[in-house]
C-alpha cells in the first residue's frame, strides 16, 4: 500500500513557511493526536515562495505557540514541489493570494485538492488566516485562534474522507 493510500496527507501553505502554515502544521498534529488519528495521518507545511527554506519558524510564531503548548522549534520551511501535488490529498492555504500561486502551479486534475483554510470553519466569519509577520503579537494569536477554528472543522473532514475510503476498499 502506498504512503498516500495508507494515509490521509494534508500540507498547509503560506507564503514562506514561518508563520501560518507551521503554525497549522502543529494545530493540526495536536487535534490529530489529540483524537487519536494521527497515525493515520501525513501532515506537512509548505511555502509557496522559498524566501526562508531551511529555516525555523518565526521566533514570534514559537513564542506564541508554545504558550499554547505547541513546539515548532523542531519544523524546517520548504517551498512548494510538484511532487507534493501527487503526494497531498488536501494543500490547504491560508489566504487568497497563496490559493491562487497553488492553482497555478497544480497539474491538470489536481485541482480538487485545493482549499483555504478557513473553509473548514465558515462560522469564524472569515474567509482567510491573516498573515501576522508584519504586526504585533496580537495577529499571532489571532491566527491561533482561527487556526483552532478551523482545524477542528478539517478534522471532521478528514474522518469523513477516511471513513469514505474504507468504505470504497471494502470487497463487494
Amino acid at each position: 500500500m502506498s504512503e498516500s493510500s495508507a494515509r490521509y496527507a494534508v500540507l498547509f501553505c503560506c507564503m514562506g513557511n514561518i508563520c501560518r502554515s507551521p503554525s497549522a502544521e502543529a494545530v493540526f498534529r495536536a487535534a490529530a493526536e489529540q483524537s487519536g488519528m494521527a497515525a493515520q495521518l501525513l501532515i506537512d507545511s509548505a511555502g509557496t515562495h522559498g524566501y526562508h527554506a531551511g529555516e525555523a519558524p518565526d521566533a514570534r510564531a514559537q513564542r506564541h505557540a508554545l504558550r499554547r503548548g505547541l513546539d515548532l522549534a523542531g519544523l524546517r520551511a520548504r517551498q512548494v514541489v510538484a511532487e507534493d501535488f501527487a503526494r497531498f490529498d488536501l494543500i490547504v492555504a491560508m489566504d487568497h493570494d497563496n490559493l491562487e500561486l497553488l492553482r497555478q502551479s497544480c497539474p491538470p486534475g489536481m485541482e480538487h485538492k485545493l482549499r483555504l483554510m478557513m473553509s473548514f470553519a465558515p462560522r469564524a466569519g472569515i474567509d482567510i488566516v491573516p498573515d501576522p509577520y508584519y504586526g504585533g503579537p496580537e495577529g499571532f494569536e489571532r491566527v491561533l485562534d482561527l487556526l483552532d477554528l478551523a482545524c477542528a472543522g478539517l478534522l471532521g473532514h478528514v474522518q469523513a474522507q477516511l471513513l469514505l475510503r474504507r468504505r470504497e476498499s471494502r470487497p463487494a
